[in-house]
């Protein structure tokens, strides 16, 4: 079932709780099981009927723009009278609760229940047809709530423990903030590119960042940004044989979306790169945000090299690098976004 994930205000008819902790991780446990994981608490039966299938078919939708199938979650089904502790300190937990006595539909997003940083739905209905058709109204915003918590927790790890040498680097010389793990390195950067990569035997993570001139809206278009990224990587990113160079795969589509970025106007872009010239490709996903008191664009992209590994939490990992992009300049750029709201 093809999902929508931008669509985070969706309209609904049934009470939302959000709970949080107001002292986050006090006296819990950390957060145990493997990034991309989901503990799903529901009967076994109801786990194998139309219910579980729901929820597969949601929570385990093939992640979108990789180049081979990986699920959006790993799912693990426990029964409710296995739950133990063992369970739940999982990172990411959905318990499912159906019983006549549930005469209100609810769903909750708790934080921190029994761990820290944990994600928790509590989802209650009085049948499965009731349950099925809550989760069927609201399958974006579940998905949307654990990606984000995936996303939230290593962006807290790398703005703890970061390559501080890279950091000083980009904020003097293209005066922005960006948070990338120890191990990183700078392969190339001029005045307005920068390549950062970290190597492994077995897979490469690669973040371009340059920035390029706003003229007008067009330039947030998927075109417009998808020749400049095709102009700036065949400059700047060569492949291993003579007259090799990266390129964007155009053969699969692109998933392109317009954004708000720390209240700055943004689009994300997720694709396929491959190498002209050579067999080499992978995932990629870029973010480009105008900073307004520069009149200048500034990509940051986050690319994976593992034709042996699967390549999902790579990317997310990645992904969580380039979205802790920050202007130094932002107070600036606040007031010139608001007097351009004003004048529209």
């Amino acid at each position: 079932m093809k999902r929508v994930f931008n669509n985070l205000m969706l309209l609904i008819s049934i009470s939302f709780i959000w709970v949080s902790c107001d002292n986050p991780g006090a006296k819990l446990e950390t957060i145990t099981g493997k990034a991309g994981e989901v503990v799903i608490v529901i009967g076994k039966e109801t786990w194998k009927g139309s219910t579980g299938s729901l929820i597969r078919e949601v929570l385990a939708q093939p992640q979108a723009s990789l180049p081979q199938e990986e699920p959006m979650f790993n799912l693990i089904d426990v029964p409710p009278e296995a739950f133990i502790n063992l369970f739940k300190s999982s990172r990411n937990i959905l318990t499912v609760k159906i019983s006549p006595s549930y005469t209100e539909p609810k769903v909750e997003f708790v934080n921190d229940t029994w761990a820290y940083p944990q994600a928790v739905i509590n989802i209650q209905a009085s049948s499965l047809e009731n349950f099925e058709e809550l989760f069927k109204a609201n399958g974006d915003k579940i998905l949307s709530y654990y990606l984000k918590a995936e996303k939230d927790r290593l962006k807290s790890v790398y703005l703890k423990s970061h390559e501080k040498a890279i950091y000083k680097a980009l904020h003097d010389d293209l005066k922005i903030n960006l948070y990338v793990p120890v191990g990183f390195n700078i392969v190339k950067k001029d005045s307005d590119f920068v390549w950062i990569r970290y190597d492994t035997p077995l897979i490469t993570q690669n973040i371009l960042i340059y920035s390029y001139k706003y003229d007008s809206d067009s330039t947030f278009t998927e075109n417009y940004q998808l020749v400049k990224r095709n102009l700036i990587t065949k400059k700047n990113v060569p492949g291993p044989l003579p007259g090799s160079y990266m390129t964007t795969e155009t053969e699969l589509p692109l998933n392109f979306n317009i954004l708000k970025f720390n209240d700055n106007y943004a689009s994300e872009m997720r694709g396929l790169w491959r190498v002209e010239n050579d067999f080499m490709g992978g995932p990629f996903i870029s973010l480009s945000v105008l900073d307004a008191s520069r009149r200048r664009v500034i990509t940051v992209e986050g690319n994976v090299y593992a034709p042996k590994n699967e390549k999902r939490n790579y990317l997310r990992q990645l992904e969580a690098m380039i979205y802790s992009m920050e202007f130094p300049s932002q107070k600036i750029n606040d007031k010139i976004n608001k007097q351009l709201e004003i004048g529209n």
